[in-house]
């Protein structure tokens, strides 16, 4: 297991800012040198402790208009089955355990009011779900 150290987080700091930025870019804001940046993301990677990288679409851009986050409760020992259903599920974005009073927390992402409708039932209806909330999300500050 990599733990970073105070180096590690000012890189994937910036790189969660910009992914794309140059390795020469990095290297001077960091005061590096570029070899060592390349070093460093190379063995993030590596040992699995980046999975890699990804782009964020603005909002308004998202063809995905609806957004919304679901907390889920699970009766019982069911969480790995119904994890194991959800993940299955392309409107689920992201799929969260935590502590509470909900188990998991689902980030959804739907075309349509109706599309939406539809995965709500869809998870409501998966055996082991026991409750549920749900919040449109409507804007990002």
């Amino acid at each position: 297991m990599h733990i970073f150290d105070d180096l590690d987080h000012q890189l994937i700091s910036l790189l969660r800012e910009d992914g794309r930025a140059p390795y020469s870019k990095i290297a001077a804001v960091l005061g590096i040198s570029r070899a060592t940046v390349q070093t460093r993301i190379d063995r993030l990677l590596e040992s699995g402790a980046v999975l890699g990288f990804t782009l964020r679409v603005r909002q308004d851009y998202d063809d995905r208009a609806i957004r919304a986050i679901m907390m889920i409760e699970v009766s019982g020992r069911n969480t790995t089955k119904v994890i194991k259903y959800l993940r299955g599920l392309p409107e689920l974005y992201a799929l969260h355990t935590t502590n509470g009073g909900w188990d998991l927390v689902a980030e959804i992402r739907a075309n349509s009011l109706s599309d939406f409708d539809r995965i709500l039932r869809e998870v409501r209806d998966v055996e082991g779900v026991s409750n549920s909330e749900t919040s449109i999300l409507l804007s990002t500050v």
